[in-house]
């Protein structure tokens, strides 16, 4: 894609990170500050759960068992970084995404990610902790076996931040500011 044509779609942000680590409320955060679209991939895996009647766990299971999920969620990240103008909140959005501008990772200790978790889910911290723990193995093999991608290489990441250092207000000024000096670089 040429720099004219970059520039013509505007901004693709990416940001990924592991359930709990805030990649939500910092994707969409950014994107309300920024007067830019919104997509996750996570929230269309939890709206297929519920219409199916089964938990988080259970659908990654399936999909486990059967690509096609993930072919489409795959399929709508691409369409959203085409349009442009948009953060990417998703797991995979540094390797799906189409050009991306930015990549961001956001990282969590495990217990701050699970204690988060068990507080939005209104769970104990014992079951947050077991679907955590099971989800993310489930969603490791399966990013392995259909893309070859391990999570847990950060290497393709532009900016890593450890919300577990900081409260939200301040996550989101440090992500803010760096998209915000990015955009005046190009």
């Amino acid at each position: 894609m040429s720099d004219k044509n970059e520039k013509t779609r505007g901004i693709v942000i990416t940001i990924a990170g592991l359930h709990g680590s805030g990649r939500s409320t910092q994707a969409k955060r950014l994107a309300k500050e920024l007067d830019l679209r919104y997509f996750s991939t996570g929230k269309a895996f939890r709206e297929r759960a519920k219409e199916l009647g089964i938990s988080l766990e259970e659908m990654n299971r399936q999909a486990s068992m059967n690509s096609d999920f993930d072919k489409y969620l795959d399929m709508k990240t691409k369409e959203e970084s085409r349009q442009g103008n948009v953060v990417i909140d998703a797991n995979l959005s540094a390797w799906m995404a189409e050009n991306p501008d930015l990549k961001i990772y956001l990282s969590a200790s495990f217990s701050e990610r699970v204690r988060r978790i068990a507080h939005r889910e209104k769970i104990s911290i014992e079951e947050a902790e077991k679907e955590t723990k099971v989800r993310e193995e489930l969603e490791r093999k399966r990013y392995i076996e259909y893309y070859g991608v391990d999570i847990a290489d950060l290497t393709k990441y532009d900016i890593i931040i450890n919300t577990s250092s900081f409260n939200i207000d301040t996550a989101a000024n440090i992500l803010k500011n760096v998209v915000l000096t990015y955009m005046s670089s190009r």
